[in-house]
């Protein structure tokens, strides 16, 4: 592998929607390679670097596994990288598991809850 573009190479196995908005990331500083901010959308990737980025609050960690000319069908996408995002945690308090499990929207007495949690930390 010679090496593809990172904002190519983003789009192509569907970490971002859009090219255009894998360059905004990269120069918003919001990717890295190898630990190192990428600085140009230009910056070459290769077999085994590491990126992460984020993209709408959420975390990706992958390593280059291979390359694609195209973008490529998303299930064959997750065969060009190998996925290294920690798990999340769990909530921690019982709130936030209460919803994990209903799956459903706050109730009244949940919001003034966490009305109460967030006006203690302030």
């Amino acid at each position: 592998m010679q090496g593809q573009r990172l904002d190519k190479w983003l789009w192509c196995v569907r970490l971002v929607k859009t090219r255009s908005l894998a360059a905004k990331l990269i120069l918003g500083g919001k990717v890295r390679v190898n630990g190192e901010r990428a600085l140009k959308v230009s910056r070459l990737v290769r077999l085994g670097d590491v990126v992460t980025g984020t993209v709408a609050r959420r975390l990706f960690v992958v390593c280059v596994a291979g390359e694609a000319e195209r973008r490529v069908s998303a299930s064959i996408a997750p065969s060009l990288y190998q996925d290294l995002t920690p798990t999340a945690p769990a909530p921690a308090s019982g709130l936030g598991s209460v919803h994990a499990r209903r799956g459903s929207r706050p109730t009244k007495r949940d919001r003034r809850r966490l009305d109460i949690i967030s006006n203690e930390d302030a």
